[in-house]
């Protein structure tokens, strides 16, 4: 895959959240760890509203936790369930309130390192669920609020080809769910979470 070198600017995030999830699909995640450049193709996203969407973070509303829900669109959103941390970027129209879970990326660039970071040898399971991401590209609540519109950025989102072949569900593990489908993937891709 290639991705071009610039990061996707402020603009491509302030739009709805499904439509966001989509057009995240094949774009190049890349952390930064010093010298270290990690990389990986996003395979699986899903959108989150905010108070009319009983799965989301938002839906009683602000708190210290998700206030950044309500913040600058292409910042990160970073909170921890069952001691995983979850990577979302900030993404919602002006006055409203969302966020993008990436769910998983295909691995393209520092496998070797972020093999050490989760301790594990298999390639296949690196990066196939957001906490196994976050553990293997080393991102925890530090990041929380981090622009990805910078290329300068520990964390950044570059821009590729769209995307054909997308496939939808409805989001997995939540106990409340909107009637409409609002996880997207990419079809085929062997790093979707199972």
């Amino acid at each position: 895959m290639c991705f071009s070198m610039d990061p996707l600017p402020a603009e491509f995030y302030e739009r709805d959240p499904e439509i966001v999830s989509k057009g995240l699909l094949g774009k190049g995640l890349v952390r930064r760890l010093g010298a270290e450049v990690l990389e990986g193709m996003i395979v699986e996203t899903e959108a989150y509203y905010g108070q009319e969407d009983p799965a989301s973070r938002a839906y009683h509303g602000p708190k210290t936790f998700n206030r950044n829900m309500w913040g600058p669109p292409g910042t990160l959103f970073i909170y921890n369930v069952h001691k995983y941390w979850m990577l979302n970027i900030v993404a919602h129209e002006p006055n409203k309130v969302g966020a993008v879970l990436i769910r998983s990326v295909e691995p393209t660039n520092g496998l070797q390192m972020m093999k050490r970071n989760r301790r594990i040898s298999e390639l296949s399971d690196l990066t196939t669920g957001p906490g196994k991401l976050t553990q293997a590209l080393r991102i925890d609540k530090r990041l929380n609020g981090t622009p990805v519109t910078s290329k300068d950025s520990e964390v950044c989102i570059l821009d590729s080809l769209p995307i054909s072949e997308v496939e939808s569900s409805h989001r997995i593990g939540v106990k409340k769910d909107l009637k409409r489908n609002l996880r997207f993937f990419i079809k085929g891709n062997r790093f979707v979470s199972k």
